[in-house]
């Protein structure tokens, strides 16, 4: 065995500092995003004499689920409005996931497939509002709600989610449908079909992982998003629940485990929706990255 096949075989068999570091780092970074999970579904199984403990206590000596059954029953009335924040943010985001992918994807495809003059220049433009913050715009899109009259309705945030969500889904898109081979579109027209026949056809079910990514960026945003929804809505029925939450604050006290109970139920159709969609999410982010 030569030397150099003996130091790789060290190499190999020995203790690789660099790996174990990144593995040390990756645990680290793991156990910083789950332990507020972990301590927000904790203090919502405590009562609120509990929760203000201190020393803190680590696990409840009672546990009890009486604030997630607040939440669910709508004979109370923190049931009746945390479940009409529940519907206002299912609806606003839902109508803000389906529009957004139904205005991109054409949106994308044509940003990849048609040349035609300004195409760079447009293009570029689309992603000019991501360089500034989302702040940047909140007077001037209120005074145009207001211009329209839709300050206090679920309109004011679906449109201004779009804004917000359709440049970085055009820019994942296109980046995904640049990666299709164009000479499958071109067989499907040789053999009769039309342009639209052939996106429907032949695009649209090879980039389905990069609508799926594209929903999830456009869910998620929408369903999270707290300070338009603050701005925009005053009505109590028409609030979401990152503004609806805020029940659970009052001027002598606040609430903190029906607040960490409702937070950890906000959470929860994010956690499920992407645990469900992740292999194409995965697959959408490395598709997407290389070109073939």
């Amino acid at each position: 065995m030569s030397a150099r096949t003996e130091a790789a075989v060290t190499r190999r068999s020995g203790f690789d500092g660099w790996r174990w570091s990144g593995r040390l780092f990756l645990v680290l970074l793991l156990g910083f995003t789950v332990a507020p999970m972990l301590w927000m579904l904790i203090t919502s199984l405590k009562t609120g004499f509990a929760a203000m403990q201190y020393p803190p206590q680590w696990w409840p000596a009672e546990p009890t689920l009486d604030n997630y059954w607040r939440l669910i029953n709508p004979g109370s009335s923190v049931g009746r409005d945390f479940l009409q924040y529940f519907w206002n943010s299912v609806w606003v985001s839902t109508t803000t996931t389906i529009l957004a992918v139904a205005v991109a994807v054409p949106a994308a495809y044509a940003f990849s497939r048609f040349r035609f003059p300004g195409r760079t220049f447009l293009f570029f433009a689309v992603l000019l509002r991501n360089m500034f913050p989302a702040v940047v715009f909140l007077v001037p899109l209120f005074i145009l709600m207001r211009v329209l009259g839709l300050v206090n309705t679920h309109g004011s945030l679906i449109l201004t989610y779009l804004t917000f969500g359709l440049p970085l889904a055009v820019w994942l898109l296109k980046g995904f449908y640049d990666n299709i081979p164009v000479q499958l579109e071109q067989a499907a027209r040789i053999d009769g079909a039309t342009r639209f026949q052939a996106f429907v056809l032949i695009v649209m079910p090879l980039s389905t992982p990069g609508i799926i990514a594209t929903s999830i960026y456009s869910f998620i945003g929408a369903w999270n998003e707290y300070i338009y929804a603050y701005t925009f809505l005053t009505r109590h029925d028409q609030m979401t629940l990152p503004v609806g939450i805020q029940r659970f604050f009052s001027e002598n006290a606040t609430d903190w485990p029906g607040l960490m109970a409702a937070t950890f139920m906000m959470s929860i159709p994010v956690v499920v929706l992407f645990l469900v969609l992740q292999k194409y999410f995965v697959r959408a982010l490395t598709e997407g990255a290389v070109k073939h």
